[in-house]
């Protein structure tokens, strides 16, 4: 960096940490589902985008692999009383087939990633990080909540995904 360069005589203001998941939401190559994953995290927190999106991932990925205790931690997921953010994201794509269901939850969780890690670098060394409103009304579910019940069936999705070779009869 040259010697005459002045870092604070360069300001640009606030960084938008939604800058990546608007480009995401709009880009035509991404398919509709990752668009409305994209679209659904605007606005959240960073950190809680992050941190949501990847526990409900990895609950996801657990049932899918029959892991012991997965469905409860599905159930509990879906059934807690706070905002619906993780409702939003599960459902959104509820019923579309596993292996999409968690290509799109791995490729939403990088990008994710990345956005917290720059939030926290320009938190860290005090730069100017765009605050976006929730899209969240309140703290609490907005209707009904799935039933915490851990003994849920697996629909048609999980169990004869086209992604996994199975098919849907007439």
């Amino acid at each position: 960096m040259p010697a005459s360069f002045n870092a604070g005589s360069f300001d640009i203001g606030a960084f938008d940490l939604d800058i990546t998941l608007a480009d995401a939401a709009l880009d035509e190559a991404n398919r509709p589902t990752r668009r409305m994953l994209a679209n659904a995290c605007i606005g959240i927190d960073a950190f809680d985008a992050y941190y949501a999106s990847l526990e409900l991932f990895e609950a996801l990925e657990a049932v899918h692999e029959e892991c012991v205790g997965a469905k409860a931690k599905l159930a509990r997921i879906l059934s807690t009383r706070c905002d619906d953010f993780q409702r939003c994201l599960y459902y959104s794509l509820a019923g579309r087939g596993v292996v999409q269901m968690l290509e799109d939850f791995e490729w939403l969780v990088q990008i994710l990633r990345g956005r917290t890690e720059i939030s926290a670098d320009l938190l860290r060394h005090g730069g100017n990080v765009q605050v976006a409103h929730t899209p969240y009304i309140c703290d609490e579910p907005d209707g009904p909540i799935a039933a915490a019940n851990p003994d849920f069936e697996l629909g048609a999705s999980w169990l004869i995904d086209p992604g996994l070779g199975g098919r849907l009869s007439d």
